[in-house]
């Protein structure tokens, strides 16, 4: 009789965990970082001279609803993929329609993962930042946040362009708050104009990712150092369809476990 009220028991405790929505958890195991790049094919090959983008050994890529729903994660990883930024929100009031299935599905294939917010100019950079930490889990194991600022030349309801003044102070309160909250130190996105113009070069202890898909960082961003560099918006990466941006770390294998290491993402 003790026997089957201890069976009863055990069988009601496994119901109710099997009920309970649990985030997957990754492959066990310590990663072990490509000593030579994947070369991943392009729809609309740049003809590099000088360094090549397939001679850094990390790359990673990042994806929003655009990519579609029935990406094969683990093709991607065995592909070579070393990390995926996955878009989160825009603005103050706009979540990304896959954002919450990638988050998990990245997870669960064993890549490193990362949220990024795509900077709207019409909405204040504190009610964005509230927006993102609404939406994003604060996994200590995620890669650093990611700010998305560029033009939206394209967008339906907010073209303006602020001063480059205002532009860096809104970015300094979007970082901060992001920051706080997560306590890892958010990266900038952002693309040769946008740096340009509004001098970003003026802000201290960012990191950057840099956008550059006609010619090496150190040509569009003269002195400017980079942590990734996103080289292009064109390439076919295994187990997505269609067009993927592709992006490399900018040092070596030993030098992206040390970034990981520094960063608590990998310990």
């Amino acid at each position: 009789m003790r026997y089957f009220f201890f069976l009863i028991v055990l069988l009601l405790i496994a119901g109710c965990s099997a009920r309970r929505p649990v985030e997957p958890q990754a492959p066990v195991g310590i990663p072990v970082w490509p000593t030579k790049a994947p070369r991943f094919d392009d729809k609309d090959l740049f003809d590099w001279t000088g360094r090549k983008p397939w001679s850094y050994p990390i790359h990673g890529i990042d994806v929003a609803r655009y990519q579609g729903e029935d990406i094969d994660w683990p093709a991607v990883r065995r592909s070579g993929v070393s990390f995926a930024y996955i878009k989160a929100t825009e603005g103050g009031d706009h979540l990304d329609d896959l954002f919450k299935q990638n988050w998990l599905r990245v997870k669960r294939a064993g890549l490193l993962r990362g949220a990024y917010h795509y900077f709207y100019f019409c909405r204040p950079a504190a009610e964005q930042a509230r927006w993102f930490i609404k939406h994003v889990p604060n996994d200590a194991k995620m890669l650093p946040p990611v700010l998305d600022i560029e033009w939206t030349p394209y967008s339906p309801t907010c073209r303006i362009r602020p001063e480059p003044a205002r532009v860096r102070a809104e970015m300094k309160t979007f970082l901060q708050r992001v920051e706080r909250h997560y306590g890892k130190t958010p990266l900038v996105y952002t693309t040769p104009d946008f740096y340009h113009k509004n001098e970003l070069w003026r802000l201290q202890g960012v990191e950057f990712w840099l956008r550059s898909v006609a010619d090496h960082p150190h040509k569009r961003y003269p002195g400017r150092r980079w942590t990734f560099w996103q080289y292009t918006g064109t390439g076919i990466v295994p187990g997505i369809k269609g067009n993927t941006d592709i992006n490399v770390f900018a040092g070596t294998a030993q030098q992206w476990q040390a970034w990981l290491t520094a960063r608590g993402v990998m310990r």
